[in-house]
C-alpha cells in the first residue's frame, strides 16, 4: 500500500520506515535529525515531508531482479507525493543503473539520487531535510521572487539535481525549470531551446549530458 497523504511529518523530522530500525542509514541520522519509525509506511522508505518521500533502492535489489520496478511503478500509480529515488551505485550495480536512470526519470518522471552506500545516503537525506528545514522556514508571503520560486520550484529535490549538470548553477537550475518545469522536459529538449535559456556553451553541455 501507499499511505499517500495520510503521514504528518513533524516539522524537522523524518518518519523511517520499521524495517529500517538499526540499519547503518538509521544509525549514522540519529544525532544530526530526528527520525521517527512507523510500520505502516507501505512502498516508502522516509518521508522527508508531507509531500515528499524516498524510496531506497540498494546494490541487493538491483542485482536481484525486477521486484524494485514494479515496486516503483506501483508507488508512482498509487501516489501523488513526489518521490525521491536513491539508488546505490557501485561497481556491481553500475551496470543495471542507465536502465534504471531510464525507468525512474524518463517513464515515471521521479527524482534520482546515486549513492555509493548507506553512509552517503544518510548524509543526503541530512541536506535535504536541512535544505526543507530553511524553506519551510521563510516566510515566502513577505517576497513576490520567493513566492514565485516556491510555486515553481515545489520540488526542493528537483532544484538540487538540476544543478548537478555541468555549468549550471543556481540560478540556471532556477531559470530552466521556469522554462521547462521537469527533468522529463528538460532531458527533451533541443539544443536550440535550451541556447534561448542559458546560452549557446551551457545549453550544449546540458545536451551531452
Amino acid at each position: 500500500p501507499v499511505t499517500a497523504g495520510s503521514i504528518v511529518v513533524p516539522y524537522g523530522h523524518v518518519i523511517g520506515n520499521e524495517k529500517w530500525r538499526g540499519s547503518e542509514i538509521a544509525q549514522r541520522l540519529q544525532g544530526k535529525i530526528r527520525l521517527i519509525f512507523e510500520d505502516c509506511l507501505g512502498l516508502v522508505d522516509f518521508h522527508l515531508s508531507n509531500r515528499t518521500c524516498i524510496l531506497y533502492i540498494s546494490e541487493a535489489d538491483l542485482v536481484a531482479g525486477d521486484e524494485f520496478k514494479r515496486r516503483l511503478v506501483r508507488f508512482r500509480n498509487a501516489s501523488s507525493l513526489g518521490g525521491i529515488v536513491i539508488v546505490e551505485k557501485t561497481q556491481i550495480s553500475d551496470q543495471y543503473f542507465l536502465a534504471l536512470q531510464k525507468l525512474v526519470v524518463l517513464e515515471l518522471g521521479m527524482v534520482l539520487l546515486p549513492v555509493m552506500n548507506q553512509g552517503e545516503a544518510s548524509q543526503l537525506i541530512t541536506q535535504l531535510v536541512s535544505f526543507y528545514v530553511r524553506e519551510q522556514s521563510k516566510d515566502h508571503n513577505s517576497n513576490p521572487f520567493l513566492r514565485k520560486q516556491c510555486s515553481q520550484l515545489a520540488e526542493p529535490s528537483l532544484f538540487r539535481t538540476v544543478q548537478q549538470i555541468p555549468g549550471v548553477g543556481k540560478t540556471k537550475a532556477l531559470l530552466l525549470l521556469q522554462q521547462f518545469g521537469s527533468i522529463h522536459r528538460l532531458c527533451n529538449a533541443s539544443v536550440k531551446e535550451l541556447e534561448l535559456v542559458v546560452g549557446q556553451t551551457v545549453a550544449q553541455q546540458i545536451y551531452t549530458f
